[in-house]
Parts: structure tokens; sequence; C-alpha cells
């Protein structure tokens, strides 16, 4: 079968590989389609993890179960993820289910971005979900992603009539939008530099656009709310000054959700005493667990979210190094999509 193996960044390369042999209590999926994450295009993240490969958001149909399976069967078109919490330690009882030592050593095989993929006993039995009739198989790449940023809204408390300000209108931040909507804030302000993307955040809902381009951040949101900033800032780049940009931004009372990891070796220096007088909440959210995959879920099915709305490119496996050099890139695209026949 075929598979992109990423040696570095500007080194993925297509191969062949043995299809996996199935166990007793796992399953072979045709992959359908796996979509490129943001974060596999940080070259710092993916690179101490090659080689590998990529590609954590698939869909596809069972082509092959276990014999000891019996919850799914042959033709099930599914999404799975790609860890899996054991749901009995200390974390999964609190509900921490990325901490849990188990998803975290928990993975697909060989990878997403593979033609075929085994999904371990873990990962069928804990978070693995069939596609509704209505449901595309592109649709299924963005569960994982879209339940990223249920889990992150969750964390940072979201309320009804939130003012909310998004840095980044990657595919993320418009994630972040659809389901701050849904989640009922009143007013969502998105921020970037690229015309396509504040755009097309307004075409999908946003009530104003910053432009970071051409103004500066903290003024431009003191407009737009009268100086009362907003209770919720969803900071997606990369970057302890997107981070330091936005902690200003955010109301008394508010939240900062970092939605992203910063750079390797960046510090964020802050006034400790602006964060207490002020009741300001830093939130940090890292990827999702089960209970995020079900809600997310549930936004699709509803079409709340959908594959229309967000997948600009796609690419057959032999091209999965353009699509991460135009994921990368961050210009006139959203969601990339490695497809197969």
């Amino acid at each position: 079968m075929k598979v992109a193996k990423l040696y570095s960044f500007n080194d993925i390369r297509t191969e062949e590989v043995p299809v996996p042999e199935v166990g007793p209590r796992e399953v072979l999926i045709k992959t359908h389609a796996c979509g490129v994450c943001s974060g596999d295009v940080m070259p710092w993240y993916i690179e101490k993890k090659a080689p590998l490969v990529p590609g954590h958001e698939p869909s596809g149909e069972i082509v092959e179960t276990g014999k000891d399976v019996s919850y799914f069967k042959k033709g099930d078109r599914v999404f799975t993820h790609h860890h899996a919490p054991c749901f009995t330690c200390r974390f999964c009882r609190r509900g921490d289910y990325v901490q849990c030592p188990t998803w975290r050593s928990s993975h697909l095989v060989p990878g997403g971005i593979s033609e075929y993929i085994l999904i371990p006993s873990i990962n069928l039995e804990n978070d693995t979900l069939v596609l509704s009739e209505g449901m595309s198989s592109e649709d299924g790449t963005l569960i994982e992603p879209s339940a990223c940023v249920v889990k992150g809204l969750r964390r940072a408390r979201i309320r009804r009539d939130d003012t909310v300000l998004i840095i980044g209108l990657g595919v993320m931040g418009l994630l972040n939008l659809l389901v701050a909507k849904k989640y009922g804030a009143g007013k969502v302000i998105g921020a970037d530099r690229v015309k396509y993307r504040l755009d097309k955040a307004l075409e999908l809902g946003a009530d104003y656009t910053l432009d970071v381009s051409a103004m500066d951040l903290h003024s431009g949101l003191a407009d737009i709310t009268r100086g009362e900033m907003a209770e919720l800032v969803i900071i997606g780049p990369n970057s302890a000054e997107a981070m330091r940009e936005g902690l200003k931004c955010v109301r008394p009372g508010g939240q900062a959700l970092f939605f992203t990891p910063a750079k390797p070796g960046e510090q964020l220096t802050i006034d400790p005493n602006h964060l207490y007088f002020n009741d300001i909440t830093i939130v940090t959210s890292y990827s999702c667990g089960p209970p995020d995959t079900a809600d997310a879920f549930e936004l699709i099915e509803k079409g709340v979210i959908s594959a229309e709305m967000l997948v600009t490119h796609r690419f057959p496996v032999e091209k999965t190094a353009e699509a991460f050099a135009l994921t990368a890139r961050a210009g006139n695209s959203l969601k990339s999509l490695i497809v197969f026949e």
C-alpha cells in the first residue's frame, strides 16, 4: 500500500509498505481521506517524531475485522481518533483524557496518510465512530479538529452573549468561529492579515473582522467594542508575541485561550498583577478526548460544520508534500485533504 513518509518537513516521500495484519480486536480501514493539520506543518513539532507516516484526521471504510470485533462491521464508514484513553486512570476519571498514559502511547498504524490504516483495539473501542448516512467521508476528517475546538471552548467556559476575539483565521480559527456562534457567543470578531481568510470569516458569520496588516489589533478591537474588549480571546498563531497581544485584548473577568503552543524557546513575560486585579484567566487546550469527538460529530451531523464550508484543496498521496507546503503558507487556502481513490 502507498503511504506518505516524512523524514523532515522538506523531505516527504511516497513509499510502498505492507498492509498491516489485523488482530482479533482490530479492524482495517481503506482510507477515503485524511486532513492536513496545521500542527503538522510546524516543522519543530513534526520533525521530532520523524521518520513517520503523518496525518491524524482520517476517515475511511472498514474492509476487514478481527474475529472478536462485534460492534463494527465490514462496510462501516468510520472516523477514528489517533489516540484513545483507558477511561480508568486518575487522569481519565477527572476527564483529563489527553494526559492519560494510554492516550499518549496509542496510535494508528502506520498513520493517517496511508492507503490502509489498522485501528488498534484501544482506539477502536474507545474513540471510533460510525459516520451517519448523511455525513460524507470528507466531513469525517473534520471531527478531530472540530473536537479540539469543542474542548478549548469548554475549558474557556464560553458563555452566551460573550464577545469573542479569534486571532488567526485559518481553518482552526474558522472552526472556533462556527462553534462559538453555535454556543451562543454574542459578538465574534476575527483577526488576520490575509484578505481571503478575513472575507471567509464574514461569510461564515463573523460580526466584524480586523485586518492586522493594516491596523493595530488592540485599537481595532477597542473601536468595535467601545473600549470594553472581549470576554474570550482565542489565540491561534504559534507565537509568544501573539499570546502577548491577545492578553492585552481580554476584558476584566475574561479568558485568554492559548489554542496552539508557542515555538520552542520562546518566553512569555506577563504582569501578574494585571492578571490578578483584573481576574483574567489564561486557559490552555491541547488536543481532545472522546466526549469532545462525540460533540463534534453531532455538530457536523447537524450541519453546523461541513467539508463544503472549509475544504479548499484536495491532493493525492503522491502530492502530500505540496499539501503540507500549501498549508504552511497560510494564504488563500483553508483545509487541505489527502484523498484516496
